[in-house]
Order: structure tokens, then C-alpha cells, then sequence
């Protein structure tokens, strides 16, 4: 068996407590706890433990009993919110509830998440006035909505020695969209590839386009009435 040095013990010792913690800190809730390794009601083993009611007032030290019997004379659980505390802190509260909320909580928070989609629009050396211009048009679209462009141009073999003529194209059309676009990425080539990624322009006033004003008619006349 193969024995490691101590500095090579010490790194896997780090990586795999770093990893732990990871994986801890993502099971943990706003509150702190955590879902997975939570004690509730007779599961709590400690011998005493520090009581919060369900209003968020401590009520003090007792017996786990003590506090379970008090949480379900109000129909609700007994949950160790603080198990390494001396006493553990424990909190009456409606525990499915709590779960739910939090569950809701994590999913509006990923609908307010903006996820960054990158379009792809290829072209061709040979690509004429008709198609490129059509291409264009899909690229504004995408920038309108909000996505980031990769603009990508393959070279087949001879091509490879003609690699000029697709940078041109690429230039073109950063040129043609630069009023709706931001260049992340100049054209740069990998392989038999070159490509060259756009990213929506932000608008000074906080992306939020300004609705056009619309001019009131003035009030009409009153008709004066000739004898």
C-alpha cells in the first residue's frame, strides 16, 4: 500500500473538509438550518435545552419533555435549531410550515435569477448580401431580447487559406450592430473556427426603454353662435 507524505495527507484532509463544508453550506437554510442533519421533537436527545416559543421569545432551560409537551399543546413541533450551542437552542414552531416557506422562497428566488443565453448565428465566406442580411437580422433580434451572440464562421478544407475573408464578415457585422451591441469577445480563431461573441448594449437609463410621450389634443372651442 502506497503511504503518502504528511504535506500530500494534509492537502486531502483540506479538499475533503472543504468539500463537506460545501456541500453543507448549500443544504442550509436562511435561518441556518440545516435540512438534512435536523432534530425534531423526540428525535432532540440533549438533556436540557434552551426553549424559543413560536412568537420568538425565550422562554428558557428544560428538559426536551418539557418543551415537546408545550409544542403540542399548540399543535406544533420542537425543532433544534442550534445544536452546538451549551444548551442546544431549540424553537417551537409549525416545522412543515417552515419547510414550505422556504422551499417558495428558493423558487422565486431562481425565477429572479437571469439566465445568460448565448444564441449562435453561422455564416459562411461565401455568404451573399440576401443572407447575410437576414442573418444580421436574427443577431438584432437576439440582442434585443436580451441574449449574448456568438457569431461563428467554419472554414472547410481550402478554405482554411482564405481565413481573411471570414474576419471581414465578422468585422462587417460588429460594425452593422454596434448601436445594439457591445463586442465581448473580437473575432479570434480555434481550429477551423472563428468566432466572435456580442453582448446586449445596457441603456443608460437602467435598461428600461423610455415609452414615447403622446401629445394631447388641445380642448376644443366653445362655438359662438351669430345673430
Amino acid at each position: 500500500m502506497r503511504v503518502l507524505g504528511g504535506r500530500a495527507q494534509s492537502d486531502l484532509h483540506k479538499a475533503a473538509c472543504y468539500n463537506f463544508c460545501s456541500r453543507f453550506c448549500r443544504n442550509r437554510t436562511e435561518d441556518g438550518i440545516d435540512k438534512r442533519f435536523i432534530r425534531t421533537n423526540d428525535r432532540i436527545r440533549a438533556r436540557e435545552i434552551r426553549v424559543i416559543d413560536d412568537e420568538g421569545n425565550q422562554i428558557g432551560i428544560m428538559p426536551p419533555f418539557e418543551a415537546l409537551k408545550m409544542a403540542r399543546e399548540k399543535n406544533l413541533d420542537l425543532v433544534e435549531i442550534s445544536p452546538t450551542a451549551q444548551p442546544p437552542v431549540c424553537r417551537i414552531m409549525d416545522y412543515g410550515k417552515y419547510l414550505y416557506q422556504q422551499e417558495k422562497k428558493e423558487r422565486e428566488a431562481k425565477k429572479r435569477q437571469k439566465q445568460i443565453v448565448v444564441k449562435e448565428v453561422k455564416f459562411r465566406i461565401n455568404v451573399d448580401d440576401h443572407d447575410y442580411e437576414t442573418k444580421k437580422n436574427h443577431v438584432l433580434r437576439f440582442l434585443d431580447e436580451g441574449d449574448k451572440v456568438k457569431a461563428t464562421i467554419f472554414f472547410r478544407g481550402r478554405e482554411m487559406t482564405r481565413t481573411n475573408l471570414g474576419r471581414q464578415i465578422l468585422e462587417r457585422l460588429i460594425k452593422d450592430v454596434e448601436g445594439k451591441s457591445i463586442v465581448e469577445f473580437r473575432p479570434r480563431q480555434e481550429g477551423n473556427t472563428l468566432h466572435a461573441i456580442l453582448a446586449p448594449k445596457k441603456d443608460e437609463t437602467g435598461g428600461k426603454k423610455e415609452k414615447p410621450k403622446v401629445a394631447t389634443p388641445p380642448p376644443p372651442q366653445p362655438q359662438v353662435k351669430q345673430a
